[in-house]
């Protein structure tokens, strides 16, 4: 079963948009993807989700939402305030693995970092990667403070005996700062797992063409791509 977990060190660092260059290198490689979003926040019936934007930068994968809350919020809390029935870690280990039977690649998009609730019991996206076996690939911020983020989230996932499969920078500056030139090669060294891509600030916005070609270089071998680290890093 081919599933991937896509989690970050917090809100805002690029989980969409790194997990919408793996479901297009992966689609260009002939392969069947599906996205499966637990927990959709801060988003109204009728109004695009983060699987939504996978599926328009990445072009034909099967997506699928589990729940979905109108308030911007931690989905245990936005369910409770709205209502609504949380989405528990079991109903999402059952999505995916019914998804894996259909597709080649399963990815699964948390919400904010690796331990925010979907309900009131504290089951977390790592409840999720602990009940599917998956590895679990990290969405890390470039610059000053990331170092500290990545590694706490790095050792809960050894903490649970979970695979660690790497990191993502996602977002790159134009003009990178000395923090974040230098965490290009101390993110590896905090997390002890490699550096698997960076992709360029602003990559949501570019035409899905445009991104769908670039995907490719943004990404390392590990995850279909030919980004290198060593080589990105002489270059910054």
């Amino acid at each position: 079963m081919a599933v991937l977990v896509i989690t970050g060190t917090g809100t805002e660092v690029g989980k969409t948009v790194t997990t919408a260059a793996v479901a297009a290198v992966a689609v260009a490689a002939g392969r069947s993807v599906a996205v499966l979003k637990p927990a959709q926040t801060g988003v109204g019936p009728h109004e695009r989700g983060d699987a939504d934007e996978v599926a328009r930068l990445a072009g034909s994968v099967t997506t699928r939402e589990l729940g979905r809350y109108p308030e911007p919020l931690a989905p245990a809390t936005a369910a409770r305030r709205a209502g609504l029935a949380p989405v528990r870690p079991r109903e999402v280990a059952e999505a995916a693995a019914k998804l894996a039977t259909e597709h080649d690649l399963v990815l699964i998009e948390g919400a904010g970092g690796l331990l925010v609730r979907f309900d009131d019991e504290g089951g977390t996206l790592a409840d999720v990667a602990t009940l599917l076996d998956a590895p679990v690939l990290v969405v890390v911020a470039a610059g000053l403070g990331t170092l500290n983020t990545t590694e706490l989230t790095a050792r809960e996932i050894r903490r649970r005996g979970l695979d660690l499969a790497g990191l993502v920078i996602g977002s790159w500056p134009d003009s990178a700062d000395l923090a974040s030139r230098c965490n290009l090669a101390d993110l590896p060294v905090v997390s002890e797992a490699p550096l698997l891509g960076a992709l360029p600030a602003g990559a949501g916005a570019r035409p899905p063409a445009e991104f769908r070609a670039g995907a490719p270089g943004w990404l390392a071998p590990g995850l279909d791509g030919t980004w290198d680290a060593d080589t990105f890093a002489a270059t910054c």
